[in-house]
């Protein structure tokens, strides 16, 4: 079936609801000689909460959707187009796979699993749609240099939005303000209303947005650094951003001048943090995530429980990547002291130059390796880490960081058992989804959302879970594993039409057209009426060559179903339909024009 014909299949449409939270309004007193009546107020008040509560149930059911998911992708390659640069698609490919199969993260029930595309747009920018499709912008990758641990920081920020939901949170808050101002304006007739949007505007930036910017900032710190990125990265990441927004950008929305001096006497009305301010917090985050022992100085130096260890300079002849320098040595060696709880468990060893080197050779550490043996300051970072390694005993400090990871841990631990536990409702809608993802041709999405069905603890439908699961693997190459699913669908239940469809469409892509055919047969004495029957059953014929089979099939689909015109092939329809063929061509024909139109406003 392959998306051909979704308008005409049976979907039954369920949404999980999200627990409310209250819309956290933050809205200018009302002065008590406006004379306002409490029960209009109060009136008011639940118009707020109700515009919340819509809003945001219609934005948590939208990121719940594959097909808006799928559309927002094709929406976003086409509006500021793809990415012609290989190199940067498998650069960002590379590093979103790593953290979404390494990274330590919890999807929420109602939740789509995460996808993502590099865009051509000349703006320095990433964003994460509530249906967890992440959109991030050439000039992004390209600003960071292609570097894997900023772009891992970037993109697990907007993949904590996504698993925060903060979307549609955000949307929802947005909207309740709105008209709480508006309503409140309406009594008091206190400001014009340009006045009230900029108010509005202003204080949605920060008081709604503002903060969920600083959680997903911390929220992707600890997720880069469990996929295995180097935990220098965010506060690298940063340094270059504020550079490039600086110096590099051709866009004047963009620029912001780095001298502090300046800050105050401007007006912002950014919805993000300060990048210096971010910068400051992500290097913190890294320290306490090694436990407190490293630190960085004036973006060059890197210290050790106080006391220097080495300072970093360029190693670029194209930037002064110094700061980074300093990040990343400085996240080798804060996430040695996390990852290790002795100092042997360091490798310190001779690095067959006289000098003494320690740890793995990895990415993370390669930087840390390189001024370790420029500067030969191995066996001085051997005296202090064992010295640290002493000291945090006296302080406590490890246990400190291990039980805060403890509580990171146990969040997901819930997160994860409310997906186990989902209601019958909820596990239905994930495998309507499983099944858009295979109608889309995207398997390995669908493999997943069927994953989360099968871990379930009250898992229902046997029976069409085994069907939904088998046609995702056909779709992905699996067909022995999706032939064995459909049998099994079929035994459990022989009476579900959509059992032989799923098998039907597993034994078409398998080339074995006649049992495909037969399984149609079965499916069409459980329900006569059934039009995605004759839809598969026509393109059978079709591609068997048998054309006036092919006609009789797609006939009956339009019998049953004539607003289904626009799936049956063009040289069917016109004998079917002469009516219907004529529509559809003047539709071709308006977007045709329509294109055509589009691009010459292009030029």
């Amino acid at each position: 079936m392959r998306g051909q014909l979704s308008s005409i299949k049976r979907k039954a449409v369920s949404f999980c609801l999200s627990a409310l939270l209250g819309a956290g309004l933050i809205l200018p007193a009302v002065p008590a000689e406006a004379g306002v009546d409490p029960w209009a107020a109060a009136a008011q008040a639940l118009g707020v909460f109700a515009a919340y509560k819509s809003s945001l149930s219609s934005i948590l059911a939208l990121g719940n959707d594959p097909r808006a998911q799928i559309s927002g992708r094709i929406q976003d390659m086409q509006v500021n187009g793809k990415d012609r640069n290989e190199h940067d698609w498998a650069v960002v490919n590379e590093v979103m796979e790593q953290l979404v199969s390494k990274g330590d993260y919890a999807l929420k029930v109602n939740s789509l699993p995460f996808m993502w595309g590099v865009n051509d747009s000349n703006d320095f920018n990433a964003g994460c749609y509530p249906t967890n499709y992440i959109s991030v912008n050439r000039a992004l990758v390209r600003g960071l240099q292609c570097d894997r641990d900023e772009l891992a920081a970037v993109m697990a920020h907007e993949m904590t939005h996504g698993l925060e939901q903060h979307s549609a949170h955000n949307y929802a808050k947005a909207v309740a303000q709105y008209y709480g101002m508006a309503f409140i304006n309406m009594d008091t007739g206190s400001m014009d209303w340009n006045k009230l949007n900029a108010l509005a505007g202003y204080s949605i930036a920060k008081n709604v947005t503002l903060p969920t910017e600083y959680d997903a900032d911390e929220g992707g710190f600890y997720l880069m650094c469990s996929a295995g990125f180097n935990p220098g990265g965010g506060a690298a990441a940063m340094y270059r951003m504020g550079h490039y927004l600086t110096y590099v950008t051709q866009n004047v929305m963009e620029y912001h001048n780095l001298d502090p001096s300046l800050k105050e006497k401007q007006e912002d009305y950014s919805d993000h943090p300060d990048t210096n301010l971010r910068e400051t917090k992500l290097s913190q985050l890294m320290s306490d995530y090694g436990v407190g022992h490293v630190t960085v100085l004036g973006r060059k130096d890197i210290y050790i429980d106080g006391a220097k260890l080495l300072s970093v300079d360029w190693t670029s002849d194209e930037f002064d990547n110094t700061a980074e320098n300093a990040y990343y040595v400085a996240g080798a060696l804060s996430k040695a002291f996390h990852d290790y709880d002795t100092a042997e468990e360091w490798q310190f060893r001779d690095d067959g130059r006289g000098g003494v080197t320690c740890l793995p050779y990895t990415r993370v550490n390669e930087v840390l390796h390189e001024f370790l043996q420029k500067d030969g300051n191995g066996a001085r970072l051997q005296e202090m880490v064992t010295k640290a390694y002493r000291v945090e005993k006296a302080t406590g400090f490890r246990e400190k960081m291990k039980l805060a990871e403890a509580k990171r841990y146990e969040k997901m631990r819930q997160e994860r058992a409310a997906a186990v536990s989902a209601s019958a409702k909820a596990l239905k809608k994930m495998r309507e989804n499983a099944d858009t993802y295979s109608d889309f041709g995207l398997g390995e999405q669908a493999l997943f959302q069927m994953e989360r069905v099968f871990a379930a603890e009250k898992r229902d439908n046997e029976a069409e879970n085994y069907a939904i699961r088998g046609r995702a693997k056909a779709v992905v190459g699996d067909y022995e594993g999706a032939l064995a699913d459909a049998d099994r669908a079929v035994a459990l239940d022989a009476k579900n039409i959509y059992n032989f469809l799923n098998r039907a469409d597993v034994h078409r892509m398998r080339g074995e057209r006649e049992a495909a055919l037969s399984d149609c047969e079965s499916a069409r004495g459980i329900e006569p009426k059934n039009a995605v029957t004759y839809f598969i059953m026509g393109q059978l014929y079709e591609e068997m060559g048998d054309e006036e089979k092919a006609l009789a099939s797609y006939r009956e689909l339009y019998r049953l179903q004539p607003k289904a015109f626009r799936s049956i092939p063009e040289e069917y329809l016109k004998e079917i339909s002469e009516r219907d063929y004529k529509t559809l061509q003047k539709e071709k024909q308006e977007e045709k024009e329509k294109k055509a139109e589009e691009k010459k406003q292009e030029k």
